[in-house]
């Protein structure tokens, strides 16, 4: 969520101090970088026909200066092109204030179906492998036809094209290099949609419903034709999403009180509670298959949006290409905030320099300028991660890094853990049905925050979990203080047994960083930093595709993945895991009780359960992870 920034009390207290607002310098830039643009570029309005004959709505910003030629760099976006009118101009071009100097072509393209482009819009349009008909299109055939029709209608060019956007713009961008036309050279998907059911509005089956409300209420509504209006923003009718949900009861209010049953996609997702061929066509990761472009794909570690859909692309690319120029770049940034701001900071996390300013300048420039332009320079390197906790840029030639060794957490009594070399070191077994338990209330659910939002606070991916700790519904487990640094890399695997007096339940999982709760180099005493953290919705731990009821008071193992992490732990900090099943209004409530379609649970559906999470020797509940060893873990 982005939200307006109100200067008055900032520009009052720097007039006093006699010190200049640090947003009018902004401002500043911004109106300069505007000025330039519209006085170095010429702005052009076409409708590019695609091969079914539908005709989409394209910018093409091309340099007043013809005595060179210039790459092309497209944004396919459903989120508008405005301004409209050949008059108008963009405020910004390309992914960052460094592309309009430097000379490109900037192409700008509403999707089909979107504000003023023809046709019918589809979330997250399905890939055709094989199109059979010569009408028969895509994402990936309307890039191309797109490129196409530029290469043979737009002066000035030098042959050569990429392609660009975060989030759904990443998607567009991450189809369009699927056979993709020859003249692309450079693509970079940034935080892209790949596959909805694990990632956005879905983790693991659980809704993502504070996220899914704001998103496709603001952006989903259906559009009756051709607009340059943008649909007013959806409504709170109070800042208090907890108060506001709970309030609600079920999804089907949700549905009719405040989006007035006026959503397609939102429906849509109801009527689909499985992962079922609805939700398997829109899965673009089995079609990055011949991608020939050079690949940057760019994510944050705090991405609240789309982090599934970065790490699952670029592997999903490195599996299925093996000689693909693809490289990995993370950076400590929210859910786009790599393409504006300093990233110095999120919420109460710190990270000392301005990561996305450094990024902007000397990553993603020169890997455009490379590839588009023959720019001197060396290429990224296979993966650029930014290490959080020692706040370091590192450079690896693989991820995970090839380092990095395994490490199993093994869940003890009286809330410890225990980090095992398992391949060098038997674990210690406890006797008996050892389990810890806690009682599970939907009427009470735990808060995915302790702040007042009405929507999914993006800051919640670093925020402190002392509030959650404290609950009785929340087990916590924690090392001994650590004596030198401990260094995760890679993806977490989650594998536990627990049970429930109940049919149903969500299993949440969060590791945290306990900072010492006194030290002199300790800037937040007892901060508990999360530093990932998933859902589970336990009717899928056998098959996303065909649920199945918990049995009352019998273990069940549950399997899934945290993604992955770059973080030092570092001597006299805590590893800590919390383990719940309510994190509201973040995931929607599970009644507790299987119900076929969960979304059409009844107020009398919602009960109590008791779960258990167990920690014995014959269902031992652990935690995977990669560790680099002592002589790894120095900066690169």
């Amino acid at each position: 969520m982005r939200h307006r920034l109100r200067f008055h009390g900032l520009f009052a207290v720097c007039v006093l101090l006699g010190t200049a607002a640090p947003a009018m310098a902004q401002t500043s830039d911004a109106d300069a970088l505007a000025g330039y643009i519209r006085l170095h570029y010429v702005k052009h309005e076409h409708m590019v026909p695609m091969r079914d004959g539908v005709k989409l709505f394209t910018t093409v910003y091309v340099p007043r200066d013809t005595t060179a030629t210039y790459p092309i760099l497209i944004k396919r976006t459903p989120y508008s092109v405005a301004p409209y009118g050949p008059d108008k101009y963009a405020p910004t071009l390309g992914p960052s204030e460094h592309f309009a100097k430097a000379g490109y072509i900037f192409v700008n393209q509403d999707v089909r179906g979107r504000f003023q482009s023809e046709g019918e819009f589809v979330q997250v349009t399905p890939h055709i492998d094989k199109k059979e008909q010569p009408n028969q299109v895509d994402e990936s055939s309307d890039a191309y036809d797109t490129i196409d029709w530029l290469l043979k209608n737009v002066a000035g060019h030098n042959g050569r094209v990429g392609m660009y956007g975060i989030s759904y713009p990443g998607f567009y961008a991450a189809a369009g290099m699927i056979d993709a036309h020859p003249a692309l050279k450079a693509v970079s998907p940034q935080a892209p949609v790949a596959d909805w059911f694990f990632d956005d509005f879905l983790h693991n089956g659980a809704f993502f419903l504070a996220h899914a409300y704001r998103w496709l209420g603001n952006n989903a509504l259906e559009r009756t034709k051709p607009t340059t209006e943008k649909t007013p923003a959806v409504t709170y009718p109070t800042l208090d999403g907890y108060k506001l949900f709970l309030d609600a009861g079920t999804m089907e209010e949700v549905s009719r009180l405040y989006l007035k049953d006026a959503i397609p996609f939102w429906k849509d997702m109801m009527a689909h509670p499985n992962r079922d061929e609805f939700w398997q066509t829109r899965d673009l990761l089995p079609h990055l298959k011949k991608v020939a472009p050079a690949v940057m794909v760019v994510t944050g570690w705090y991405d609240a949006e789309d982090l599934y859909g970065s790490f699952k692309s670029y592997h999903a690319i490195e599996r299925q290409n093996p000689q693909a120029n693809n490289v990995l770049v993370v950076g400590p940034w929210s859910h786009g905030g790599w393409a504006a701001g300093d990233g110095d900071k999120l919420g109460p996390a710190g990270f000392s320099s301005k990561t996305a300013a450094f990024y902007r300048a000397e990553i993603e420039f020169p890997f455009f300028e490379k590839y588009l332009k023959d720019k001197p320079g060396s290429a990224p390197a296979e993966a650029t991660v930014f290490e959080t906790g020692s706040n370091t840029w590192r450079t690896f030639d693989a991820w995970p890094p090839k380092e990095t060794q395994a490490r199993t957490i093994v869940f003890r009594e009286k809330g410890k853990l225990e980090i095992v070399d398992l391949e060098n070191k038997t674990a210690e077994k406890s006797s008996g049905e050892a389990f810890d338990e806690f009682t599970s209330d939907p009427a009470k659910p735990v808060p995915f925050v302790e702040s007042i939002t009405p929507g999914m606070a993006i800051e919640y991916m670093v925020a402190d979990q002392r509030f959650a700790a404290r609950r009785p519904d929340v087990l916590v487990y924690q090392t001994d203080a650590l004596t030198q640094d401990l260094v995760l890399a890679g993806p977490l695997a989650v594998d536990l047994w627990v049970s429930t007096t109940g049919t149903d339940a969500d299993f949440i999982v969060k590791l945290i960083d306990v900072f010492p709760d006194s030290s002199e180099a300790a800037a937040q005493p007892g901060y508990q930093m999360l530093l990932r953290s998933e859902v589970f919705r336990g009717r899928f731990r056998n098959s996303f595709e065909k649920p199945e009821p918990m049995i009352a008071g019998e273990p069940a193992r549950i399997k899934f993945e945290l993604l992955d992490v770059m973080h030092r732990l570092k001597p006299g900090h805590r590893l800590m895991v919390q383990i719940q099943s309510t994190w509201f209004p973040l995931v929607d409530r599970n009644p507790q009780k299987y119900v076929p379609n969960i979304y059409f649970a009844k107020p009398d559906d919602f009960q109590k359960a008791v779960h258990r999470v167990y920690r014995s020797a014959e269902h031992p509940t652990t935690l995977r992870a990669g560790v680099l060893t002592t002589k790894t873990t120095g900066a690169k």
